[in-house]
C-alpha cells in the first residue's frame, strides 16, 4: 500500500503538467478560455501534489524538482505564450517587427529563474518572497479575457497597447524575483485571529471576481500584492 501512495503526488504533478499542455494547445488557436481553464485545473493540482505528499509522508527529491518542471509548463511556458499571443494581436507603437512579440516569453524566464530559487531558497517555507508562479499565471491569462468579454473602451486600448502589454512583461518578470515578502494563504490554526489577513483577502477576492468577472482575477492578484505590501510595512511598526 505504502509502494502506492509514494506515486500519488507525482502522477497528480504529472497530470499537472498535462493540463499545461492542453492550455498551450487551446491557447495555439486563440481559444484563451479553455486555456484558462486548464491553467486553473493545473494549479489545482499543483496545490494537492503536495497535499497528498504530506498526508502520505512520501515527499521526496523527486517530487520536488517533478513539481518545478510541471509549474514551468503550467506557469511559465504557458503564461509566456499568451503574452506572445498579444503582442502578436497588439497595437504597432513600439514595433511592427514580428520578432517583437517573443518578448512575451520574458515571463517564462522570469517564472523559470523564480522556480529554481524556490527549490533552494530556505526562506520560503512559511510565506513567498516574490509572487508566486501560479498567482503571476493566473493574472496573465485573464487578460485576453478581460479583452474579450470587457465592453471598456479603456481596456481595449490599454490591452492592446504595446506599451502596457511590455509594461505588464516587465512588471511581472520583476515582481516574480522581487524582494517582497507575501502572505500565504494556507491556514495554520483554525482561528479568526490567526488568519485576519488570509479572510480579508478571500473575502475581497470573491467581491472583485463577481464584480468584475474576468477582469477581477487580474484585480484579486494586484490586491494581494497590495495587501501583503500594507502587512509588512503593519509588521514592522
Amino acid at each position: 500500500m505504502q509502494a502506492i501512495k509514494k506515486h500519488i503526488p507525482n502522477i497528480i504533478t504529472l497530470l499537472n503538467l498535462f493540463s499545461g499542455c492542453i492550455a498551450l494547445v487551446y491557447a495555439a488557436n486563440s481559444n484563451f478560455e479553455f486555456a484558462f481553464y486548464f491553467v486553473c485545473l493545473g494549479i489545482f493540482l499543483d496545490f494537492f501534489d503536495g497535499f497528498f505528499a504530506r498526508l502520505f509522508k512520501v515527499a521526496s527529491p523527486l517530487g520536488l524538482q517533478l513539481d518545478s518542471l510541471a509549474d514551468m509548463v503550467t506557469s511559465g511556458v504557458a503564461p509566456g505564450y499568451v503574452m506572445f499571443m498579444m503582442l502578436q494581436n497588439s497595437q504597432n507603437e513600439i514595433s511592427s517587427h514580428p520578432a517583437f512579440a517573443y518578448l512575451g516569453f520574458i515571463i517564462t524566464l522570469g517564472s523559470c529563474y523564480r522556480l529554481a530559487n524556490f527549490n533552494i531558497d530556505t526562506r520560503q517555507t512559511e510565506s513567498f518572497i516574490g509572487l508566486p508562479t501560479p498567482a503571476n499565471t493566473l493574472f496573465i491569462l485573464s487578460l485576453p479575457l478581460v479583452l474579450k468579454y470587457s465592453d471598456s473602451l479603456v481596456a481595449l486600448e490599454l490591452l492592446t497597447s504595446q506599451w502596457v502589454l511590455m509594461a505588464v512583461i516587465l512588471g511581472s518578470a520583476y515582481i516574480l524575483n522581487a524582494e517582497i515578502p507575501l502572505f500565504s494563504l494556507k491556514l495554520k490554526k483554525f482561528t479568526i485571529k490567526d488568519n485576519v489577513l488570509q479572510i480579508i483577502f478571500l473575502l475581497v477576492a470573491f467581491l472583485l471576481v463577481f464584480l468584475f468577472h474576468y477582469g477581477g482575477i487580474s484585480l484579486t492578484i494586484l490586491f494581494y500584492v497590495l495587501l501583503s505590501v500594507v502587512n509588512n510595512k503593519w509588521i514592522k511598526k
